[in-house]
């Protein structure tokens, strides 16, 4: 499939960029490039080939899905401008 030059201009002024009307030929070709090189790659067969993040087989370090309070109250609580029995106090707002 090739690209001529109205559907170039087209493209451009879809994706919002300013394209000189001398360089609308070279955009046309480069495209045209873009769509031939997806069309051989439709003509890969892949059946049976699962899909992959890397090329390389890694496993994401994992840990326990346990429920802890992080232990750090304290820490936590130092940053607060008022914190009262182990919360952070909050001006009242509704009446």
């Amino acid at each position: 499939m090739s690209i001529d030059i109205d559907t170039a201009r087209k493209v451009a002024k879809l994706a919002r960029i300013r394209v000189e009307e001398e360089a609308l030929p070279a955009l046309a070709q480069q495209l045209s490039g873009i769509l031939g090189f997806m069309e051989q790659l439709n003509e890969v067969d892949v059946e049976g080939v699962e899909p992959m993040v890397s090329v390389t087989p890694m496993r994401l370090k994992r840990r326990a899905d346990v429920v802890t309070d992080g232990n750090i109250q304290e820490q936590i609580l130092k940053n607060a401008p008022d914190a009262r029995e182990g919360f952070f106090a909050v001006p009242k707002v509704v009446e």
